[in-house]
């Protein structure tokens, strides 16, 4: 595991960007995130671009490891959202449902492995 410092100046574990690999080749990298009302998935860092495709609903929270205000979303079952890899991060399912999704890292040429 990883370890930088949070916003406060104290060390940080990183962990895995999901629970279980399901799939993975050279091309992409397919995770299981399940998390029950008021779980988080650990602080991580995405090295690869993203598709996050939801199976089961809910309203989430993005912490950024820099602090700062928190990003809401709602992620609708069936609903699909890109995004670049980038800052370190935690996830943490606010809703009253269970959360859960697969997560397709697109590892590519030259892509980093994590």
């Amino acid at each position: 595991m990883t370890s930088v410092l949070g916003h406060d100046g104290q060390p940080v574990e990183l962990g895995p960007i999901g629970q279980e690999i399901v799939f993975e080749n050279e091309q992409v990298r397919v995770w299981e995130i399940v998390l029950e009302p008021g779980q988080s998935q650990p602080w991580h860092h995405h090295l690869n671009p993203y598709l996050v495709i939801a199976l089961e609903a809910a309203d989430n929270r993005i912490d950024s490891i820099h602090g700062g205000d928190p990003r809401l979303v709602h992620e609708p079952v069936g609903g699909v959202v890109y995004r670049d890899p980038g800052e370190i991060h935690m996830l943490t399912n606010r809703g009253e449902g269970r959360y859960r999704c697969r997560l397709v890292e697109l590892k590519g040429p030259n892509k980093e492995e994590q």
